[in-house]
């Protein structure tokens, strides 16, 4: 029997091995993970505020996939691809015949100075716990410290991570300000964009209103403004220095660092693959999600989202039952939904795609964000898990 390993359980990986399952592929299948469990990737913001904890946004791997695909709890080292095996931090290894790599995303520091060691990432349940820890004892800090730095928040980079933080922090900080006994007045938050554009992927007049929204509410907005250096207490961009004791970095991601340790040719950690979302090195490996760039018809490449990586990894699955049986394998083609972005709990901005072209702002976008998150629970886990991480 051939042995199917997929690495990675995030958005791809599980959706995978749902897929595999699901359709009762004839191969023994093992998922490798570093952690026990899958969160969600786009619920991390509320996290790192402090509105949800990480049982909210997690889901346990073992109770997901059931008893018929083999679980490792380890973490990826390097994959062999000359003698088909991955290496493990365990020093163990595993052999596959054919390998899903979807390994995840990294945060991306564009080689700036100072960016690793002061900045804040938002990437997974770690580092948002700690961005979360850190925002709270800089504020509470400020009864002791009288430093107006510990009140300004720096949110480096103006994409989603960075927006939906904006206004999740918004929606909380009445609590702070009353739990440190905070002047409210006095709270600064600068959002530092090296492009000329907030949120980019929006039509221009739903980033108007996004942007004024949050403008209205004492959010002070630098576009093209690129950071190049970050210190302690400090975010520098050339001659101007943003002051402030708690740094978010959410400047962009890149793909996980195996790819890079395991010689594949690649961008940010990113492998170009084939239209069947094969590696052009090895027609039995498929890589997806944040660790592929995958040619679009328009000759670019798509963004790495994860209503993308789920396509992916629906057709990936596909792809390697139509090898297992001696078919041909098809072409990825995608057709996007629709984008949400939330802007604290009651309101957001968004565009979606079916039944016409939808553009909607407002509180009537607010509950599309859970329904979104269900829907994306649902698909990998079913009923009982969508209804237990309400």
């Amino acid at each position: 029997m051939k042995t199917i390993v997929v690495l990675g359980a995030g958005y791809a990986g599980l959706r995978v091995v749902r897929e595999l399952v699901d359709h009762k592929a004839n191969a023994k299948i093992v998922l490798i993970n570093k952690n026990s469990y899958h969160y969600e990737s786009t619920q991390l913001h509320e996290v790192a505020i402090g509105s949800k904890s990480p049982n909210d946004i997690s889901l346990n791997i073992r109770d997901v996939i059931g008893n018929q695909v083999d679980f490792i709890e380890d973490e990826v080292v390097k994959i062999d691809r000359q003698n088909k095996k991955v290496e493990l931090k365990s020093k163990s290894t595993v052999s596959y015949d054919y390998l899903v790599t979807c390994l995840g995303f990294e945060s991306e520091t564009f080689g700036i100075k100072g960016a690793d060691e002061f900045g804040l990432p938002i990437i997974d349940i770690d580092t948002a716990l700690v961005a979360k820890k850190h925002l709270e004892e800089t504020l509470a800090r400020f009864q002791s410290s009288h430093d107006e730095n510990d009140l300004h928040i720096a949110v480096c980079g103006a994409g989603f991570t960075s927006i939906e933080y904006i206004g999740e922090l918004l929606h909380r900080l009445p609590d702070f300000v009353k739990r440190f006994n905070l002047p409210a007045e006095k709270i600064k938050i600068y959002c530092i964009e090296a492009a000329p554009k907030v949120l980019p992927m929006f039509d221009p007049k739903l980033v108007d209103y996004a942007v004024n929204y949050l403008k209205n509410q004492g959010v002070e907005f630098y576009t093209e403004t690129p950071i190049t250096e970050v210190k302690k207490g400090a975010v520098i961009s050339k001659d101007k220095a943003f002051n402030a004791n708690t740094i978010i970095w959410t400047t962009g991601v890149k793909g996980s660092h195996v790819i890079n340790d395991s010689g594949y040719t690649q961008k940010r950690n990113r492998v170009a693959v084939q239209n069947d979302l094969s590696s052009s090195d090895d027609p039995n490996e498929f890589i997806i999600g944040d660790v592929s760039a995958v040619p679009s018809p328009d000759g670019r490449f798509y963004p790495t989202t994860g209503q993308i990586s789920v396509a992916q990894a629906t057709l990936a699955a596909s792809n390697i039952i139509a090898k297992l049986n001696n078919q041909k394998t098809s072409p990825f083609t995608y057709h996007s939904l629709g984008t949400v972005c939330s802007l604290g709990p009651t309101n957001g901005v968004a565009e979606l795609s079916f039944m016409g072209h939808w553009k909607l702002k407002g509180h009537k976008v607010a509950p599309l964000k859970r329904i979104v998150n269900d829907r994306t629970v649902f698909e990998l886990a079913g009923f009982k898990a969508m209804m237990s991480s309400k």
